[in-house]
């Protein structure tokens, strides 16, 4: 009997696992005690994390626009920015 692929983690679970390495590397980062070849290593994969996790809420942000109207995603109207002070956001 063939083994079945191993199933990839949820975005929600890849998110949640990316961000947790991520603040463990600013940890490591900001106690100051890596070379500059590790800090640089370092950086690399912080982007790449950094990068993984707003794939993640990108694709969350689509299933919630679909879940809302499943009918027409098209009309659905972009969250607004975090960042942006006009959305309410503290």
């Amino acid at each position: 009997m063939a083994k079945k692929p191993a199933a990839e983690p949820s975005p929600v679970a890849d998110f949640e696992q990316s961000l947790d390495q991520l603040e463990q590397l600013v940890g490591k980062m900001e106690h100051g005690d890596m070379s500059l070849e590790e800090s640089l290593g370092a950086y690399e994969r912080g982007v790449a994390l950094y990068r993984r996790c707003q794939q993640a809420l990108e694709e969350a942000e689509l299933r919630v626009r679909l879940l809302t109207d499943p009918d027409a995603p098209a009309k659905a109207v972009p969250f607004p920015d975090a960042a942006d002070p006009a959305s309410g956001e503290r």
